[in-house]
């Protein structure tokens, strides 16, 4: 059971459905389980209200992965695609799919899930004056440019984007309740893989009817359905006993329960009153502590993220490349994989994740590796003598590792670099979508789907989702776009390749470390299997 947030790409074949058959029950046996049990799991506040269109972050995107199932889910074990709620997605040439759903399937409110409820809700998201967070990731049907037009001076400009000549995508076509059609602007080999991110996900006449009434009880499809919440405090979502779907959860309550730290959280984890926490804080990690704290409890999974050091290229000094080398460089990345995070992180070397079909290793190169005397010479290049600093949430357990940055830095080359947090999770995005960065950024990115691609277009291409440091470079975006065209996975893979050594030279952003995760879990959790997106796949948990 997971929709969002890469291991391999799914290769096309000519006329065929190009994903593999729908996954199955993995919860084991369900007698097992107390099925009348309620869960609490740690979560950060969502940013914005839930919907999947405009939801992008992980605090947003746990909970709606509870509500709704879309066209394609990615595997617990391997995060291999694997049709959902579409019985085939088929296409001859990689621009034109059919794809055609299970019939049945119903929202939360009894309504049906249909052909429309898709269409309809990928137009919405891509429409330009929603000014939601996952628009881009429509860029390649054909008609975006119709709905979203290029805003003249940027988001941030004091001139508006014209008003769209229409609301409806002309690559969006509906055929009957069950099938629907999309005609991509150019051939794109990896959009059946990139289907089973939430912002994909249908939507239902109750939101086009009253979008604020939903807000306040977001109605999906998914296995569980909303009860309550308490902003900033709690989640609560039960289990829908109509759901079509395979992947059932095996448990009635759950509870996402809002912490401002994960010490508080682990805290509870150790005294079990809660049940489940995805990544334990720096502190528990410290001489390995949470093995004497936890014992059989810990829950350890290689996953498919990346911590980085990002940059507001709307803020000097952080717009001059020599500086983003010379700080890059300045990191011990060793040392503070060792001390900080007892070697369960490990130093990057590149963009994009090392289980990522399509990785080649190195291609940060000399900027990855820590070297005083070539830091120092990029600083005097830069001509930068001034202050810099490093802004973070303090409540996902970065105040360690930010503050061991700064102290490498000012250590290597004597730039005065202090460590500034912010009190959310929630907060801290606020301030990044809004552009309000005064410094450099903890960022990190958790894939999507199972693809190069998705380490690359959403965070570094023009104007894309999640490229919040406002990075732009032609080249790369059209190296891209010629990937994107490529008619096999071998030759796309190698047209990623070489955009993503277009960012060794830019350096847009700076690779800090991927990392095998270590969660925790209650004794009450019999079974309890974290995904490669670094979540808690709920289809397997069993609770005593």
């Amino acid at each position: 059971m997971s929709r969002s947030r890469t291991a391999s790409v799914v290769a096309l074949t000519a006329t065929v459905a190009v994903v593999a058959a729908g996954c199955g029950d993995k919860g084991g046996d369900q007698a097992a389980s107390n099925t009348d049990a309620a869960i609490t799991v740690f979560n950060t506040e969502p940013e914005n209200p839930l919907v999947p269109g405009n939801t992008t972050e992980v605090g947003g995107s746990h909970v709606l992965d509870a509500l709704f199932t879309g066209l394609v889910e990615y595997s617990a074990d391997d995060a291999k695609p694997e049709n959902a709620h579409a019985e085939s997605i088929e296409t001859k040439d990689s621009k034109v799919f059919t794809i055609k759903l299970k019939k049945g399937w119903k929202f939360h409110d009894g309504t049906p899930v249909t052909a429309s409820s898709y269409v309809k809700a990928w137009n919405w998201t891509a429409y330009g004056p929603n000014a939601t967070q996952g628009a881009s990731f429509f860029s390649n049907i054909d008609g975006y440019a119709d709905v979203h037009p290029k805003d003249p001076d940027g988001a941030d400009g004091p001139q508006k984007a014209p008003t769209p000549a229409t609301k409806e995508m002309k690559g969006l076509k509906v055929v009957d309740d069950n099938t629907f059609e999309v005609t991509l602007s150019e051939p794109f080999s990896v959009f059946p893989v990139t289907l089973g991110y939430e912002v994909f996900s249908p939507m239902p006449e109750a939101f086009f009817t009253d979008q604020k009434k939903y807000e306040e009880a977001p109605v999906g499809n998914g296995p569980f359905k909303w009860a309550s919440r308490q902003v900033g405090t709690e989640i609560n979502v039960t289990r829908n006993d109509d759901y079509q779907g395979k992947d059932k959860p095996h448990f009635k309550d759950l509870k996402f329960k809002v912490y401002q730290s994960r010490e508080s959280a682990y805290a509870d984890i150790v005294s079990g009153s809660l049940d489940f926490i995805d990544e334990l804080p720096p502190s528990a990690l410290a001489g390995k502590k949470y093995e004497g704290d936890l014992g059989d409890r810990v829950v350890e999974k290689s996953t498919l993220q990346l911590q980085t050091i990002a940059f507001p290229f709307y803020v000097k000094p952080y717009d001059n490349a020599d500086l983003r080398k010379a700080i890059s460089m300045a990191i011990n990345r060793e040392e503070i994989t060792q001390k900080i995070f007892e070697g369960s992180r490990i130093p990057a070397d590149g963009w994009v994740h090392p289980s990522t079909d399509g990785y080649v290793k190195d291609q940060c190169g000399e900027f990855c590796k820590f070297d005083a005397a070539k830091a120092k010479e990029y600083l005097t290049k830069s001509g930068y003598t001034g202050k810099i600093t490093l802004q973070s949430n303090t409540d996902g357990g970065h105040k360690e590792w930010a503050e061991a940055a700064c102290n490498s830095i000012k250590n290597a080359i004597g730039l005065d670099c202090s460590f500034a947090p912010s009190t959310s999770f929630s907060e801290f995005r606020q301030k990044v979508n809004a552009h309000e960065m005064t410094g450099m950024y903890r960022a990190g990115w958790i894939a999507d789907y199972p693809s190069i691609e998705n380490w690359l277009a959403p965070l570094y291409k023009t104007d894309a989702s999640s490229n919040d440091g406002l990075y732009t470079n032609p080249k790369f975006d059209a190296k891209l776009a010629e990937a994107n065209k490529a008619t096999s996975t071998a030759e796309a893979n190698k047209l990623y390749q070489e955009a993503e050594k277009i960012l060794h030279d830019d350096m847009p952003v700076i690779p800090l470390w991927t990392q095998k995760t270590i969660a925790g879990k209650s004794s009450r959790l019999k079974v309890a299997k974290m995904d490669p997106f670094r979540w808690l796949d709920m289809a397997s948990v069993q609770v005593s």
